[in-house]
Order: C-alpha cells, then structure tokens, then sequence
C-alpha cells in the first residue's frame, strides 16, 4: 500500500511538471501563430488567451508613461471625459530577479550637478513609486518578455477612487470576467506604444450622476488607454519662466543651487519649433506644429473650429513662420489618443461643462509632446440659448442666422482658447480691460440697445475676431528664435519691457476667479474697461431684454414652460459683470512685476474712494425690487412643465410647487450681490484700506448704504413688497452668517456686530409703531424676534442661501 502511494505520488508529480512545462510561455512559440508589433515597447497578442506580451528591451530607460479615456462616462459633474489623460508619469523598467518593475521616479525633487553623489542624496531622499510588477515569461540578453494582461486591465486612471470622491458610488473595482484588451487599438510605433483595454467597473451605491448617463449604473464599461512614450531627442532648450510671461510654469526644487539662489526653478512648456533657415526673416519650420480636428465634429461647427485654431498661425507668421502652425482634419484611421497626433477633440456630455486644453509634456524639460483639446458640445447651444433670450428673435419669422452667427462666433473663439492652452498659455483675465486683446480671457457676449425701437441687439462686436496683441506677445516669448550669441534672458525682458509699455496687463486664476478676489481689471466673462460703467450699461440692456420678453422668444412647436429656461439667463445676464464690479469695493491694481536693479516698490494701488462709492451706488440698483421683480404680465407666461418635461438645473427651482417662483427668483439675484458685497475677504480689505485712507468707505458706511437702500425703505404693492421683504431677510442672513463662521476674521465680526445691533434696534422701533395688520410688520416682528437673542457665542449652523442656476461655462 505504501509503495503503491508512492508510485501514484511519483505520476502526480510527472503529470504536473508535465502540465507546467506546457504552460511555459516563450516569444518563439507566441510567434509561430502571433505577429509581433516592434516598436518602442514591442507587443505580442495571443488571440487564443486574449494575453497581451511585451518585449522589453529598454531597461533602464527613462520613459514618459500616460493613461487616458478614449471612452468616457458622459457627466460633466463626475469629470471622466472622453479623451481625458493622467498626469505626465516618468519611468521607467527595472529588473529585480524574475519580475520586471515599471517604476516612477520623483521630478519635482532634483540636482543638476556633475557631483554624482550629490545627486545620488537627492535620489535618495526621496521615495519613487512602482506603479506595476510585470511577471517575466522569456528573456535573452537583449530582451525580457511579460505578461501585461493584468497590468492593462487595472483601473490606472482612478476611475473608482474619483466616483467615491464624489459620492457617486463604493467600491467600484475591475471585474475581470467583463474586460479584455482592445487589440485594434494595441499598437507599436517606433517612438510610441499604445496599449487598450475594455475595462467593467462593478460596484454599488451609485450616485444619480452616474444613473443618468450610464445604461446599467452597477457595471460601468469604459475603454482604457495606455500610453509609453520615448522621451524627445536631445537639442530642445527650455526656456525660463516669468510671471509676466502669460504661460503656466512646469517648476521643480534643484537642490544643487546655491544658498543665494533661489532653489525653485520653473520654465514654460512649449511645443518645439525651428526654422529651417535660422537666418531668413520667415522661413518654414523644420516640422511644424499642426493640430488635427475630432472628424466627428458636425457643420457648421467643424469649419468654425478649424478657423478659430488657425487664427494661431498669424502668430508664428509674426515671429517668422511660415506655415507654422497648421490644422487639419485627423484621418479616420488615425487614434485620437496616439500621442504623434495633436488633437482637438468634440465631447459629449448629459450637461454642458467646461472644456479645456492639456498636454504631454516631458517631465524633465517642459517640452510639449502632445497637445490634447477637449471641447464640450453643448457650450454652443448656451451661446443660442442666451441670444434668444436677449433678442426676441421670432416675432417676424423663424430666422436664428443672427443668433447662430453669434454661437459661432464664440465656437471659434473657444476653439482659439483651448488650442492657446495646449501651446503653453495661461489665462489672461485682464485683457477684456483694455480692449479685448486676448483669447486667453473669457470674453461675454456682447448685447447694445437698438436705438431705433430701445430693444436688445446682438452688437456688431458681439465677439472679438482673430488673435489680440497680447496672444501674439505670449507667442513671441514662447517662440521667438533668439541669435546663438543674444543673452536670451534679457531679450525675454525686453519682450516683457514691451507688453508694458503697451499697456498689456497680465492676471491669471488665482487673482480672478474667486469670490473674494481683488484684483480691479481681471474677472470673468465681463467686458469693458471700467466695470461700473459697464455694469451700469448692461442693466438698461437687461432691462429692455426684460421688457421685451415674450412670445417671440420662443420657436413655433416649442412648449410654453421652454420659455422659462431661455428667460433664466436674460434675468441673470448681469451676474458677471456684478462680480466684476464687486471687486472695486476693496480694490487693488498691481501686476507681477520682479524687482529690477532700478525699481523702487512694487506696482501695487488701492482703487480710488470715489471708484468704490461709484461701484457700491451701481451694485445697490441690482438689490432695488424694481431691478428684481417682474411685471404681472410676463410672470404669466411661465407655465407649468408640460408632461414629458421636467426641470434641470437650467432651470429656476422655487418653493411653488410647479409654477413659477418670482420671489425665489429675485432672492437668488439679490444673494449673488450680497455675497459678493460682504465677501469676508473683501470686508477685511476694505476695514484695513479705510484705517489708512478714511476716505475709502468702510464697512460702517456700507453697512448705512445698506440700511438706507433696503432696511429703511418700504415697497408699496405687490410683487415689489414681497421681493423686498425677502431681500431684506436675505441681508440680516448674511450678516448672521458672517458671525457664525469661523473662517471669518475678529475685526469683520465685530464690524458685522455693531451692523446687526443697529439693525435689531431699528425693528424694534419700527415694530412698536407699525400694527398688525401693517404689510410690514411680519418682516419687523420676525426679524425682532431674531435678533433679540444675538450672541457673539453662538452656534448656530450657516443659513443656507439661494442660489442661481449655473452661469459658467458660457
């Protein structure tokens, strides 16, 4: 019995081994059935296992490594786009014993020295990241072979860490069963190799963002790419970053500076670009820069988008192109994601979004590789929606050639924009200040009175054409090819020395798009040099868009309720150009200037007291009930949602149940002034520019305009009394809510404070004389009654406040 187990171990055993050898993968038997794909990374898929191989002969190399979406999840709100890359990853292979790392390697920390040793500290100092272990099948001594299967396979793009973030689902991870490799889009190149995968998620809890766009929201299916890029040949030079420049910085810590020097480093990214004749004064470029258009993008927004890219060249023309900047249409054979091709892509999504413009840059140098354009489909529907609003359009016949003139307009712009991202620019949100000289700023539509009937009209200039003289100045020192003996850092301060003295201000995002921003000339989607004024300007525009809406506001075989999302944005077609305004109040002016061996200060001001009283008497008309109300008669064209309609979030939400909320409507409004009036940071600002300057009007004085303008007055009549009231609740809100948070500075609180006690102290003096019964004496008693128990200590949660329906992107 002994012997015979023995015996059956022994077959078991030789069964086995005979089993093993037979799974032993080896690059000669792949062959004999598969093709190898050689490339950069060569690759091997056994259509047999659905198994990707790669052979690996560049150990050691360092290599730009990229994941993307050529499939995305369709919501603007989850932010998984079609097209969507990782962050620049540099790695590279490293054996370690019979497995193959595909490691990362730290860029921000570094040492440009000769001292290897130097180096080898830094190195050291700080941890890389082994994104993957590759099991190795084969190998000779120039080669390794592995199994990638799993590895193309994982979720490297965070598709389930980003839905947990925001609350859209748990614990969505790859289901094997569901996802195989793309083999049709699994390429080798010889500086490139694109790998892809089919790639199912399967999780639960899912948010409604993902119920709305996806068929089954527990088993999401997307396409995931990889991508392994050689890094660029040698002779790129980068080139040196500064502020005024109008480029986003690509920036690392070089500890091998010296003590007086500054250890951040940071340079632009650009594309590269030579001439092939160094010496002419225009000479075509040794390979030119050229974009390729999303074939999918339909007429006639294809053709504005190829004209708004082109508008690019007349730039590189200007520093001594020719031809150097070119778009095309990509071949329908060609990958969006394979990264030789530029690419400006069309994106759909349940709801407009923004687009933007990234790229593949090398990590070490800021050299843009690829340069990947995402344009949401819907913004062009926004630009109609808000021009059939504003003009009436259909009282004669059914003719929209102005309106879609105007949308394409700003299709051509938007294509300008992204594409200027992708060459390296930053946003420039001063530039509507001084005569709308760059597509880098976010430009409003632009909407005059008709001098014949008082009506709203699409202006002339509705928006700008061509490129502006600050995105050529952006161009020239990016690109501007300097002599082998110029010291290029002064002639990049003599570019700079230029756009100064032609007036050509530079602010970007972090001074423009908050809330409590303070910069005087850098906003968003506004236009005009002085804000006040404009605002001033734009709410007669408004006023007669108001008094002008009606039936012909809508197209014939429209339902009625469509007529309250194209009223939305005519309502609150001023909020932009009120945060424009609102920056006044607090104000500065400066630019990002650097100190130079004859300057003395900074460039730096406060806006002037009389500036800030002009802007606060403006802001206030947009709080008065007969800015916010509607006449009787055209309330009554908003209907209820006809069956087979429901809201959206174009859509104004109220308390009314299905019919249409003009008090909530109002609130909303008057809150975006409020807010941005009593900002926290601006309050603070102001309190401080008046301790220097009494003559800048402080929070006490803000506060009385705010009692004389709504607390102390009363409406008459209808609709105008209810707005009133509410606005007026809507202000003792604010200040209450000022008190509550604990961001919040002590000199703001106890400004807000004494505001408050004033407040209390005036209901409670109108109360004893008004009587019930009395319109007004709810809103004295109510507010009474919230203000009799007032504490510094209180605890009470922020009072949540109206809010509009999203304006941005437009």
């Amino acid at each position: 019995m002994i012997k015979l187990t023995s015996c059956c171990l022994l077959l078991s055993s030789l069964l086995i081994t005979s089993v093993s050898q037979g799974d032993e993968v080896t690059l000669e038997e792949l062959q004999k059935n598969n093709t190898l794909s050689a490339g950069f990374v060569g690759i091997i898929y056994d259509k047999k296992t659905n198994k990707t191989y790669l052979k690996v002969d560049n150990i050691g190399e360092e290599f730009i490594y990229i994941s993307s979406l050529p499939f995305g999840l369709g919501s603007n709100d989850i932010g998984l786009d079609r097209g969507q890359q990782s962050a620049n990853r540099l790695v590279e292979f490293e054996q370690a014993g019979n497995k193959l790392f595909l490691k990362q390697k730290p860029t921000y920390f570094r040492a440009k020295t000769d001292n290897h040793a130097e180096a080898a500290a830094v190195k050291e100092a700080f941890a890389s990241s082994i994104l993957w272990g590759f099991k190795i099948v084969d190998s000779s001594d120039d080669w390794l072979l592995v199994d990638a299967s799993e590895f193309l396979l994982q979720d490297i793009h965070g598709v389930g860490r980003r839905l947990a973030s925001q609350k859209q689902g748990k614990g969505y991870k790859v289901d094997a069963s569901r996802s195989a490799i793309d083999a049709e889009y699994t390429k080798a190149f010889p500086d490139n190799t694109e790998l892809q995968a089919t790639i199912t998620l399967k999780g639960s809890e899912p948010g409604n963002f993902v119920r709305d766009t996806v068929p089954d929201p527990l088993s999401i299916t997307l396409k995931m790419h990889h991508s392994f890029v050689r890094l660029p040949e040698d002779g790129y030079q980068p080139r040196l970053y500064l502020a005024k420049s109008g480029y986003w910085s690509q920036q690392y810590r070089d500890y091998a500076q010296a003590i007086n020097e500054d250890i951040t480093q940071k340079y632009i990214g650009r594309h590269r670009l030579e001439k092939k004749n160094p010496n002419a004064d225009l000479s075509e470029a040794v390979d030119p820069i050229v974009y390729h258009l999303d074939p999918g993008v339909p007429e006639p927004v294809r053709s504005a988008l190829l004209d708004g890219a082109r508008w690019w060249n007349e730039a590189f023309t200007e520093i001594g192109y020719k031809n150097g900047f070119q778009v095309k249409v990509l071949p329908e054979s060609a990958d969006p994601m394979d990264v030789r091709y530029n690419v400006i892509q069309w994106v759909h999504r349940s709801t407009r979004g923004w687009s933007y413009g990234r790229s593949i840059t090398d990590p070490r140098t800021g050299e843009i590789i690829k340069g990947h354009v995402t344009l949401g489909s819907l913004r062009v529907r926004q630009d109609y929606l808000i021009a059939q609003g504003m003009m009436a359009p259909f009282a004669q016949s059914e003719d929209d050639q102005a309106i879609m003139d105007l949308a394409l307009a700003r299709i051509r712009q938007l294509s300008a924009h992204e594409v200027g991202h992708t060459l390296g620019l930053s946003h420039n949100f001063a530039a509507s200040s001084y005569g709308r000289e760059s597509v880098m700023d976010y430009p409003a539509p632009k909407f005059e009175l008709d001098p014949n009937d008082n009506s709203s009209v699409i202006a002339p200039d509705a928006y700008g054409v061509g490129l502006g003289k600050w995105d050529k100045a952006t161009i020239a020192y990016g690109y501007q090819e300097f002599s082998e003996d110029a010291d290029e850092l002064a002639e990049l301060n003599r570019l700079i020395a230029q756009n100064d003295q032609n007036g050509l201000l530079h602010i970007s995002d972090q001074d423009s798009r908050s809330a409590g921003s303070a910069h005087a000339e850098a906003s968003l989607w506004d236009n005009g040099e002085n804000a006040v004024q404009e605002l001033s300007r734009l709410i007669q525009v408004r006023a007669a868009a108001i008094n002008n809406f009606g039936v012909a506001n809508l197209k014939s075989g429209r339902d009625w309720s469509d007529l309250e999302e194209i009223f939305v944005p005519v309502y609150y077609s001023t909020r932009f150009q009120i945060h424009a305004a609102s920056k006044w109040l607090g104000g500065l002016r400066y630019d990002y200037s650097t100190k130079s061996t004859n300057s003395t200060q900074p460039t730096l001001s406060e806006v002037d007291a009389e500036s800030q009283k002009d802007a606060l008497t403006v802001l206030l008309e947009t709080l008065d009930p007969a800015y916010l109300s509607l006449k009787p008669e055209l309330s009554a064209l908003f209907s209820p949602k006809s069956a087979g309609n429901k809201r959206t979030r174009e859509s104004h939400n109220g308390d009314t149940g299905v019919a249409f909320d003009q008090i909530t409507l109002a609130t909303a409004s008057a809150q975006h002034t409020l807010s941005l009036m009593l900002n926290p940071e601006r309050l603070a600002r102001i309190i401080q520019q008046h301790a220097g300057d009494p003559s800048i009007p402080g929070v006490e004085y803000i506060g009385k305009q705010l009692h004389a303008s709504l607390t102390a007055t009363t409406a008459q009549k209808g609709i105008q009394r209810e707005v009133h009231q509410a606005t007026v609740d809507l202000l003792i809100s604010n200040y209450l809510n000022l008190l509550t948070d604990a961001e919040v500075s002590q000199q703001v609180k106890m400004k807000i404070y004494a505001q408050l006690l004033f407040e209390s102290a005036f209901f409670e003096s109108k109360l004893k004389r008004t009587k019930i019964g009395d319109p007004y004496h709810s809103l004295y008693s109510y507010q009474s009654k919230r203000l009799e128990a007032l504490s510094l200590e209180t605890k009470d949660k922020m009072i949540e406040l109206p809010k509009m329906p999203p304006g941005s992107p437009i």
